[in-house]
């Protein structure tokens, strides 16, 4: 369980919050909090107050894996397989160890074919594939993606999707524009004006948002 209690940063204000296991979609408006929330649950940002706890520890104690949504941001080192690597580097994992992470990591992206790759050379798609599967060498706990769909057609969308899927990571975040995405999460939350307005299934989110823009196409196409 991922809980937060009293968090304060910035414009954000959050009494509590209590994630499961599965997937959340945090959507809302332009400027609503969503990335504050974001580097918040990945501990890229420390609350001015209050507490966020993933399974009683805190997030910066945490194995947590993230993806910018500007592919660029997300990239450190110059070839593909440097990049993938450096998480594992870091940690100054054995040289043996890594190489087989690397391999097993890249197979499941489905970008073996860009081991030998330059990042100046991806496309846009393929760099966030890159960072993806950076974030997922370390075998995270938690993953959190914010808005790493928007620069994506819905081809590699679904890919990425199905990729996280595969994973078996505990926890995924992400932040999206995208509804009919959000609508296949275990859990949404709607965030207005930096504070959590609705939480819940799906079903109980956009139900409240029935008159909204942020109502998936799919759903209005069943009315």
């Amino acid at each position: 369980m991922i809980t937060g209690e009293k968090i304060r940063y910035r414009s954000l204000v959050v009494d509590n919050i209590r994630l499961s296991h599965g997937t959340t979609s945090i959507i809302g408006p332009n400027g609503s909090g969503k990335t504050s929330l974001l580097k918040l649950l990945a501990g890229i940002a420390e609350p001015e107050s209050g507490t966020i706890l993933i399974d009683g520890i805190l997030p910066r104690q945490s194995e947590i894996g993230w993806v910018n949504e500007f592919p660029d941001r997300n990239i450190l080192f110059g070839s593909v397989s440097d990049e993938i690597a450096s998480p594992l580097r870091f940690r100054h994992i054995p040289c043996r160890m890594i190489d087989e992470r690397v391999k097993e990591v890249m197979g499941l992206a489905g970008i073996g074919h860009l081991q030998n790759r330059t990042v100046q050379t991806l496309s846009g798609g393929e760099k966030i594939l890159v960072a993806l599967a950076s974030s997922l060498v370390i075998r995270p706990q938690v993953l959190v993606l914010d808005e790493y769909d928007s620069h994506l057609d819905s081809n590699h969308a679904g890919t990425i999707a199905g990729i996280i899927r595969k994973s078996g990571i505990p926890y995924v975040i992400h932040c999206t524009q995208d509804m009919d995405a959000a609508a296949s999460a275990d859990m949404v939350l709607y965030l207005e004006k930096g504070s959590i307005v609705h939480v819940g299934t799906p079903d109980e989110v956009f139900a409240s948002l029935d008159r909204s823009a942020f109502r998936p196409i799919a759903w209005r196409c069943r009315l």
